[in-house]
């Protein structure tokens, strides 16, 4: 491996940084996109359960509120509600837009990142290429060419093309993968959140 980049040049050192970043930030949206700690299953029902005869406590709120982002978009409903018993519709509705924009903040952290690394991953091997053409070109002297210099020259032209598509094809199909999975949550909390403002409207009338 070593010897591999050593023959590509100082140009694959941005694609080894690159590469890093990226299965770093994989590895966190795995971790933070998981669906218990986005949309617990079940985890709504129950609100509403709780909330059908009376609200809950501040302190049932507080724990909602630090056990998932649903819970975080729920129990800002409901604190807003317990603040202000006559929140007309429109004023709730915008408490509830207020924080699903924060939730959708949060589950896009990150990922203009990730697709800036795949974009421009392949941009860096196309400079690593250009480099090494470069290198090709001026081993070509009119008394005759330098062969270790072309080989050289060679090396680095294929190995950072090679490894920017390397960097940047997982990293595409990564980004595009979480992108499809906060879609698919910012639905869920959309659906959620009308649902417990349904039920809220009897305590603001």
């Amino acid at each position: 491996m070593f010897s591999i980049i050593q023959a590509a040049g100082w140009p694959i050192w941005p694609l080894l940084i690159c590469s890093v970043i990226a299965l770093a930030l994989i590895i966190e949206r795995f971790s933070s996109l998981r669906r218990s700690r986005i949309v617990p299953p079940r985890l709504l029902d129950e609100v509403l359960g709780i909330s059908s005869q009376s609200l809950p406590t501040p302190d049932m709120v507080n724990r909602l509120a630090e056990h998932s982002l649903l819970g975080e978009l729920l129990a800002s409903g409901l604190r807003a509600v317990t603040l202000e018993p006559q929140l007309p519709e429109a004023k709730l509705r915008q408490v509830f837009e207020l924080a699903g924009r924060r939730a959708i903040h949060q589950l896009e952290r990150y990922l203009n990142t990730l697709g800036t690394i795949a974009t421009a991953a392949p941009l860096l091997g196309l400079l690593g290429t250009v480099v090494g053409m470069i290198e090709i070109f001026g081993s070509q002297t009119p008394g005759g060419g330098n062969p270790a210099q072309m080989a050289h020259g060679i090396s680095i032209a294929l190995y950072n093309t090679a490894f920017g598509l390397m960097v940047a094809i997982p990293s595409l199909m990564f980004y595009r993968y979480f992108r499809g999975r906060v879609e698919e949550y910012v639905l869920e909390l959309e659906q959620s959140s009308e649902r417990l403002l349904s039920q809220l409207q009897r305590y603001t009338a």
